[in-house]
């Protein structure tokens, strides 16, 4: 049995706060501070250069990467580390478009990240392929024959809602294409099985539900079926099979190793390894049932005592990831009047107010402030307040 009362204690949880955007930024683990100091003040200051070797900052991507796998459903030596979820994004479909010879089409739907949709977009102008995007409930019934890659987003990011991974991975095979599924909304909030869905790739960032810190690094996942015959346009430095020999041509590095491009973000990296050990005896199916207990009592409560909002996210919780949204004419003065109330959520246009439940520091208490805060402002209209519909560049 997970202990979440002890998961709770490893994080800084700033006073009178209630936290429930680790959907969008994870709160900071109390480790993370004081392993990024030792690593500046006995790695870097001290080691300079010879860190990549001595303090292991090379193989970090890797190292990391095998603590990620575990919670993804993946195998040891399966996942790598670094760049951005964007540039993991293009490397995983431009491998997996290359893997379906004779077809072109990606198909997605409107509840992709956008960001997914625009890589998806670029790729298939410079490639001459096609991005179909469908509706999300309309994706099973668009697999078709043509179809090369299916590329979806496991966790809708404004309504919770969630894809049911192995029948349309299943779905996508049957019809001869290749399932790449984005976990940002995933990984570290609801119980993902990547071997046992039979899925092709799989990419992920760290920021939100693992914690890693603003900007952490990205993961990529390749099923070893595909891993030693994955061809991704994007070709690093850091992929090449011997990068320090400076060959001009570039040979791809075995397994999952090629998906690596840029340098690693040590500092980064060192942060999202110390926010990991708090995963340390979790389990994810204890962690999935406490995320249906939060988001079940977050619903009964804001439906019993807010009638002025209404649900946006799947009511069975089967179909909903660990974050539940409803809707409101003024959603983005609502969320700014509640986060000036101690109560962080977070808006998504049009009219979206966004609450993440993550079981590792959130639990029933954070569910009662954040009622009976929601249901005062929308009572007494707090959120009228001009100061409140004044938009911040970020919502």
């Amino acid at each position: 049995m997970t202990d979440f009362a002890a998961t709770r204690r490893a994080f800084h949880l700033p006073k009178g706060v209630t936290y429930l955007d680790g959907n969008s930024l994870g709160p900071m683990p109390v480790a993370a501070r004081d392993r990024v100091a030792r690593m500046m003040g006995d790695e870097w200051s001290e080691m300079l250069i010879t860190g990549w070797n001595k303090a292991g900052w090379y193989v970090q991507p890797r190292k990391v990467g095998d603590r990620i796998a575990r919670l993804i459903g993946a195998g040891a030596g399966e996942v790598v580390m670094g760049d951005t979820l964007s540039i993991k994004v293009f490397q995983a479909l431009s491998a997996a478009l290359a893997l379906r010879p004779g077809r072109r089409v990606i198909l997605s739907d409107s509840g992709n990240f956008p960001s997914d949709l625009y890589v998806a977009e670029g790729l298939a102008r410079a490639v001459g392929a096609e991005l179909r995007v469908v509706a999300p409930e309309e994706v099973e019934a668009a697999i078709a024959d043509d179809l090369a890659v299916l590329m979806l987003t496991e966790v809708d990011y404004r309504t919770g809602r969630r894809h049911d991974m192995a029948a349309l991975t299943a779905k996508a095979h049957g019809a001869g294409a290749l399932a790449l599924w984005d976990l940002a909304h995933s990984a570290g909030a609801v119980d993902v099985d990547l071997t046992g869905a039979d899925a092709d790739f799989a990419v992920g960032c760290t920021y939100k539900y693992l914690n890693g810190g603003p900007g952490a690094p990205a993961f990529i996942w390749t099923h070893p079926r595909h891993a030693d015959a994955a061809q991704p346009i994007l070709q690093g430095w850091m992929g090449h099979d011997a990068p320090f020999a400076f060959d001009l041509g570039y040979r791809p590095a075995a397994g999952v190793e090629r998906m690596r491009v840029g340098t690693p973000p040590v500092i980064a990296l060192t942060a999202l390894d110390a926010a990991l050990d708090v995963w340390d005896g979790v389990s994810l199916s204890d962690l999935r049932a406490r995320s249906i207990e939060l988001s079940e009592a977050f619903i009964a409560g804001v439906e019993a005592q807010c009638p002025d909002v209404a649900l946006n996210s799947p009511r069975d919780p089967g179909r909903r990831g660990s974050q539940v949204s409803f809707r409101h004419p003024q959603g983005y003065a609502v969320m700014q009047a509640l986060i000036a109330a101690g109560v962080i959520g977070d808006f998504r246009a049009p009219d979206v107010l966004r609450f993440g439940f993550a079981p590792l520091y959130n639990d029933l208490g954070d569910v009662d402030r954040a009622v009976e805060t929601l249901a005062r402002i929308l009572r007494d209209e707090t959120w009228n307040d001009e100061k409140f519909h004044q938009k911040a560049a970020v919502t």
